[in-house]
């Protein structure tokens, strides 16, 4: 009788054993599960290069005015919550692009560029201008697109057609008409995305 309580409490102790190890092989695998899905979700919601760095990998605009290549050309700020939205579309349409049509990208916030935003009119920002090959524009876009309409303008532009998306706006951000890169008082700041400020 006492072998049999003896087994018993053996038996009891194993089966205690096995459960705390069953329980812990289950917290291991739960814990790694949670870790491989955050670090996922991390890297698909990091933009795998600022604006900045994009626009600093683009062609440079006197280069793409005079290689006999068509251009997209896009006004841009880094602080444009817009600009910032389609950036991974425009990576995308520069990897398929990019070998027969330059990418230019001019920061509203350079004063270098202020001629070239007179000269294309830009009031509102992401702005895109479509140039031919030798530099003529022949459209443009104001505001988030969507990467269809982009595409199928860059075909168009690439077989010398009119592009069927030639006048397209979307949310944009606004500049001032007068002075697009500085603000005085009572006027909206064009970090405001158009919103008005009551003083």
């Amino acid at each position: 009788m006492a072998a049999d309580s003896s087994d018993s409490a053996k038996q009891a102790q194993a089966s205690a054993t096995l459960g705390q190890q069953l329980r812990n092989l289950v917290v291991v695998f739960v814990a790694t599960l949670l870790t491989v899905a955050v670090v996922l979700g991390l890297q698909t919601q990091t933009p795998s290069a600022s604006l900045g760095e994009m626009a600093e990998a683009t062609v440079p605009l006197e280069t793409a005015l005079t290689n006999q290549k068509p251009t997209f050309m896009e006004f841009y700020a880094n602080w444009c919550t817009s600009c910032q939205a389609m950036a991974a579309d425009l990576q995308t349409l520069k990897t398929e692009y990019g070998d027969r049509v330059n990418f230019v990208m001019l920061n509203v916030d350079n004063s270098k560029w202020l001629p070239e935003m007179l000269h294309y009119r830009v009031d509102g920002i992401p702005h895109f201008v479509y140039l031919d090959g030798a530099g003529e524009s022949i459209g443009s876009a104001i505001g988030e697109q969507p990467r269809l309409i982009m595409a199928e303008n860059l075909d168009a532009l690439l077989a010398s057609q009119p592009l069927p998306h030639a006048r397209s706006a979307g949310r944009t951000s606004e500049l001032e008409a007068a002075s697009p890169l500085s603000t005085s008082p009572g006027q909206d700041d064009p970090r405001s995305h158009g919103a008005q400020v009551v003083n």
